[in-house]
């Protein structure tokens, strides 16, 4: 295994913080089709992070905001047949030109309808990222895994081989989130372990994940990108767990600490691992 970080101390670091800098310089204009439980936190982590949000999934508007878009996040949360009229239009456009497509299979396995539209999307379109829970990889990667609502509830055998496996056959970068976060496109693979369990104690925090690697694909490698926006956000996340009482007020101290986390602090915290 080569590493980019050991128990010992951080290094190379520098590429992946650079990153960082390079959106916040850059400020790519994210297209967003969410879900409505998450949709005003989406926008707001998107400018925290430093890039531009637009939130459309109207088929007659979607083609013309995808024309100027940088890229495009497709979250399946909850899902109806004109979002996802939306959501194909906003992809085609997207596809034509070459801009990082993200999707998000909430809720994959939970019903057929929500597999069903992942799979569709992912046949249908140039799919640059799918970004899910080890259950939601899992189920894309047809192997045996439990999701319950939209929530994973585990996962059979290696979690890496399963995403490396849905990486190659669908020909995307892969990143399951987890207590240790996994990256591949089925060649390289990494593991970022920043984050804390309070994340998970406030709806949302994946799906504000979207639109940070979404703006981070626009600026460097995928597999890199993915790494730096999962690892920013697990920095902060721990930066704000050490400063609040509970979930109320991690989220406002969670958005603070992404809008003010240095390319320093980012390399003096960072835990990614190359594979």
């Amino acid at each position: 295994m080569m590493s980019t970080y050991n128990y010992f101390g951080i290094r190379d670091m520098k590429k992946y913080s650079h990153i960082l800098e390079l959106v916040r310089g850059a400020n790519p204009l994210v297209h967003q089709i969410t879900n409505y439980v998450t949709v005003n936190d989406c926008a707001n982590m998107t400018i925290c992070f430093g890039a531009a949000p637009v939130m459309s999934h109207a088929p007659k508007d979607v083609i013309d905001l995808d024309n100027i878009a940088s890229a495009l996040v497709l979250n399946i949360g909850t899902l109806d047949e004109n979002q996802i009229e939306g959501m194909l239009a906003a992809g085609e456009t997207a596809a034509k030109r070459n801009i990082p497509i993200i999707l998000d299979p909430v809720g994959a396995g939970a019903t057929p309808y929500r597999t069903q539209t992942a799979e569709r999307f992912i046949d249908e379109l140039p799919i640059t990222v799918v970004k899910g829970n080890a259950g939601e990889i899992g189920v894309l990667a047809g192997v045996a895994a439990e999701v319950r609502g939209v929530d994973s509830a585990g996962i059979e055998g290696d979690a890496k081989d399963a995403a490396r496996s849905l990486a190659r056959e669908c020909g995307v970068t892969v990143v399951m989130s987890g207590a240790e976060d996994i990256i591949t496109d089925g060649i390289r693979t990494l593991g970022v372990k920043n984050g804390v369990p309070l994340m998970g104690s406030i709806s949302g925090t994946g799906c504000m994940a979207n639109p940070c690697v979404a703006a981070a694909c626009c600026v460097a490698d995928t597999v890199d990108a993915c790494a730096t926006a999962m690892s920013a956000l697990g920095i902060a996340g721990e930066k704000a767990a050490a400063m609040c009482a509970g979930p109320g007020s991690f989220k406002p101290a969670f958005f603070d600490a992404v809008y003010n986390l240095t390319a320093e602090e980012f390399e003096a915290s960072a835990k990614i691992i190359e594979y």
